[in-house]
């Protein structure tokens, strides 16, 4: 990815990359937290040829109308029929840049792109709850169909998939849409309404094998989805549904994966998730707790350490989670790191057939969350 930074006209990272050449498949600047995730996480690349590299890629003025998201503070719909979504990744990328700055101390680029991440803010109508496209004069875009993925500013999405990416800040994201019961019921309605077939007949990739009510695990933006119960109170509802979709979504069958695997993402959700936790936020050095899928698991990492997961007596009835020790000791978190990972040991479930509705994590024990 650098020396494809450092060999092309536009002094950008690949966004989609062949043969040498851009084909500008798809929006954002994503290899962004690529090279984030490895420094955060202590990979050996030359972190100041990356924040260069990073800092260059979300500046191309040209570029899914970067010079207007970076004057009005959002992509407007005038410039692009996907903008609210571009608007949406483009704050997320922002923000590894911002953690990135943060981590190598330098602290005048860390504000810059402190304040460009919380561009998602300007996408969510009030008083609606949903992210809503808007134009050039601020105005909002009046007649949002909110199950639609055609005309209403996403790309291969629509409102109610979209509105839960901002992985950056997933407890401003529980203000924004309504508090802490709105959003409860908002993530429960994604996964229980039925989305009729129109809204999916022209969207590529997307069939009703794909669906879970209207969560759209076939499109990997909504691939974070059910870990944000975590931040409510009621976290044992993402262990509930990750079972749910690991079941219905991944069978050994003519349409067994419900989605273009793009560049192995599918599948990596799905090693993830049987692991028993996933990084929700790449670019953070945390992996946020679902719920483990099989009773013995054991990584082999880099470093000669072993790092082994079980969960006695999992199955589709006791995927619930009673608590869980780390190296013997009780873990009250909501998230393990990366370092936890890397040190090796050994991560024990207790799992059992009811919800631990008393198993609900402080302030302290929730996963990452930028703050204004």
């Amino acid at each position: 990815m650098l020396a494809h930074y450092s060999q092309s006209v536009h002094h950008l990272l690949p966004v989609w990359s062949h043969m040498g050449n851009e084909n500008w498949c798809m929006i954002g600047y994503h290899s962004v937290s690529v090279l984030a995730d490895a420094i955060t996480k202590g990979l050996p690349i030359d972190r100041q040829e990356a924040i260069r590299a990073m800092i260059s890629s979300s500046n191309v003025p040209y570029y899914d109308h970067t010079d207007a998201y970076k004057q009005l503070g959002y992509v407007p719909f005038d410039d692009s029929p996907t903008s609210a979504s571009i608007t949406l990744e483009n704050a997320y990328e922002d923000w590894t840049i911002y953690h990135t700055a943060l981590l190598m101390g330098d602290r005048q680029t860390a504000e810059t792109y402190r304040k460009r991440a919380l561009s998602y803010k300007n996408v969510f109508k009030p008083g609606l709850g949903f992210a809503c496209p808007r134009y050039k004069d601020g105005s909002w875009k009046e007649d949002i169909n909110l199950l639609s993925t055609h005309g209403q500013g996403f790309i291969e999405g629509n409102a109610w998939n979209y509105s839960f990416y901002v992985p950056q800040a997933p407890s401003d994201l529980l203000r924004l849409m309504g508090g802490n019961r709105s959003f409860i019921n908002k993530l429960d309605s994604l996964f229980t309404m039925h989305l009729p077939d129109e809204f999916f007949a022209q969207t590529e990739d997307v069939t009703r094998e794909g669906l879970l009510g209207t969560y759209v695990h076939g499109n990997e933006p909504s691939h974070h989805i059910p870990y944000l119960y975590n931040w409510t109170t009621e976290p044992w509802k993402a262990q509930y549904w990750i079972r749910e979709i690991m079941n219905r979504m991944y069978r050994n069958n003519i349409d067994g994966l419900c989605g273009n695997d793009d560049c192995g993402q599918m599948s990596a959700w799905y090693i993830f998730s049987a692991m028993g936790f996933y990084p929700v936020c790449p670019g953070t050095d945390q992996y946020v707790i679902g719920t483990p899928y099989l009773p013995y698991m054991k990584v082999n990492l880099e470093n000669g350490n072993t790092f082994v997961i079980k969960a006695d007596k999992v199955n589709d009835k006791n995927r619930y989670i009673k608590s869980v020790t780390l190296n013997g000791k009780p873990y009250k978190k909501a998230y393990i790191t990366h370092q936890d990972i890397m040190n090796g040991g050994e991560l024990v479930f207790q799992m059992t057939s009811s919800p631990n509705k008393k198993r609900q994590f402080t302030a302290e024990e929730k996963p990452y969350s930028l703050v204004e």
